[in-house]
């Protein structure tokens, strides 16, 4: 765990979006506080928002369904976005994607329409950059616990995440970070209780 004093550090409220820039060779770590808290998160390539993070790419480039301490976080042009140096959970989710509306509509039922979702999230955080809701993609579920049932089927389970837990990243390149808190109450992603999380940045080794 990186021990240097972060040269910023945010709480993100429970429910809420966030975004940040994350220069390359700088480390970034999000910490689920409370413990079982799903922190939806997308990487777009600073300078050119095009080039984005790819769950497919990161999927193909481990061998794995998971993400953990040595995972590469890959882009849609095939290159390093940040690379993962310290995880005390264990592994993250990159299947699931984000809870919406919609979803929450078939999953749940009508009654949950109208509750808040993290493409919400997602989509009033982007167009803070000039990004619409086009611009969304599958994203890293940090801190979720998804199992492979033995059909192939995701199952969204307990979080295995005590409070505290962290995940570190070191950028490879300049990124935009951005960060829906998951508002998710219909299944236990985060404990039927969605609770604050925080993210810091730290200088790079040259700092």
């Amino acid at each position: 765990m990186t021990s240097k004093t972060p040269i910023f550090e945010h709480d993100i409220p429970a429910r809420q979006p966030w975004s940040g820039l994350v220069r390359k060779g700088q480390v970034l770590r999000i910490i689920d506080t409370r413990g079982q808290q799903a922190i939806d998160t997308l990487f777009y390539k600073a300078h050119d928002f095009a080039e984005r993070y790819s769950a497919q790419d990161t999927l193909q480039a481990q061998g794995s369904a998971y993400i953990t301490t040595g995972s590469k976080l890959m882009s849609s042009e095939g290159n390093v976005m940040l690379t993962v140096t310290d995880d005390s959970c264990g592994r993250h989710d990159t299947s699931a994607g984000a809870c919406s509306c919609e979803s929450n509509t078939v999953r749940f039922g009508h009654h949950t329409k109208f509750e808040h979702a993290c493409r919400e999230n997602f989509v009033a955080e982007v167009s803070r950059h000039g990004m619409s809701k086009r611009d969304i993609v599958p994203n890293i579920n940090f801190f979720m616990n998804v199992p492979i049932a033995p059909n192939g089927d995701l199952v969204i389970d307990d979080g295995i995440s005590a409070p505290g837990s962290y995940v570190e990243m070191v950028a490879e390149m300049d990124v935009l970070c951005v960060i829906s808190n998951c508002p998710q109450i219909n299944n236990p992603c985060n404990g039927f209780n969605p609770t604050p999380v925080a993210v810091q940045i730290f200088a790079g080794a040259e700092g």
